[in-house]
């Protein structure tokens, strides 16, 4: 099977403006600073990777087109319907072993739904699938704020609910891979390689440990992104210093329902990449603290 693979699009995704402001403060001194992905260094048109499973038959024409360029006849509400119920059920399955919040591996996903024997075809499938259904584009000043942690020597990673195409957004929108933006391979976690994915503390337990054989405690670590549920809760659980990046209204996520939000504030609160850059760069240089205040912003 060789489907014909297209050009993309070009990407014309845009932040959605918040109604939160910049707030709250660090706390000197900051080694590492570790990163959520979609929905914080990238845009996600779906919001975030997990929304993009149920959304997809919005998109019902262009999956049609998806299934014949892999000559695929199958209708695609019966696809997607069997899509996520194999999900669900792998879910179930693995929650019966312990795990809290299990993570699955899409690509084999995709070969108990479509019956795909090569999965290397499976891949090509689910990440075509994936930019159709969450479309992706770089946060504005993404490469600035890279270039600022490198320049000021903080060890950098990356803590995100991911599949196997996630770290190839750096490739497709930056031209360069993780370690050559100055990510350290030894504190990056992806849910689909440890099948646990946020809120559960399991990738940030792991960090942590990580950080710690570096001998960089939790509360020099600074973990960035935009859910109050899905990053600030597990951070401070594990002591790291947290940042909710409120730069898009898609991917903001409060959570002000959510019982282990109640009462629960960033330390800092930044509606741009670049936002963060004094930050660290004034932790580390002189443990002077901009701004002032807590809490996840205040409203216009």
């Amino acid at each position: 099977m060789n489907p014909k693979k297209q050009s993309e699009p070009e990407n014309t995704l845009v932040p959605l403006p918040t109604r939160l402001q910049p707030a709250g403060r660090l706390e000197p001194e900051i080694t590492c600073i570790m990163f959520d992905l979609y929905g914080t260094l990238f845009i996600s048109g779906s919001g975030d990777i997990d929304v993009s499973r149920r959304d997809a038959a919005q998109s019902n024409d262009a999956l049609t087109h998806l299934l014949r360029r892999f000559n695929l006849d199958r209708p695609p509400d019966a696809m997607l319907t069997a899509y996520l119920k194999t999900i669900e059920a792998e879910h179930a399955r693995l929650r019966g072993k312990g795990i809290d919040y299990p993570e699955v591996k899409i690509d084999r996903i995709w070969q108990q739904v479509l019956g795909f024997t090569d999965r290397a075809v499976a891949r090509e499938f689910a990440e075509a699938f994936e930019q159709l259904a969450n479309p992706t584009a770089p946060m504005p000043h993404l490469t600035a704020l890279l270039t600022a942690c490198r320049k000021a020597h903080l060890q950098m990673g990356i803590i995100s609910n991911a599949q196997f195409y996630t770290p190839l957004l750096f490739k497709r929108h930056l031209k360069v891979n993780t370690a050559t933006c100055g990510f350290n391979p030894d504190f990056v976690f992806y849910s689909y390689r440890h099948g646990y994915a946020k809120p559960s503390l399991y990738m940030f337990k792991a960090a942590r440990d990580r950080l710690a054989a570096r001998n960089i405690a939790p509360h020099q670590t600074l973990y960035v992104g935009n859910d109050m549920r899905n990053d600030i809760y597990p951070a401070h659980q594990i002591g790291f210093q947290a940042a909710l990046f409120a730069g898009d209204a898609r991917s903001l996520r409060l959570r002000s329902s959510d019982p282990r939000c109640a009462g629960l504030s960033p330390d800092l609160t930044v509606t741009g990449l670049d936002q963060l850059i004094p930050h660290l760069a004034r932790t580390r240089a002189t443990g002077h603290h901009p701004g002032k205040g807590r809490g996840p912003g205040s409203k216009r």
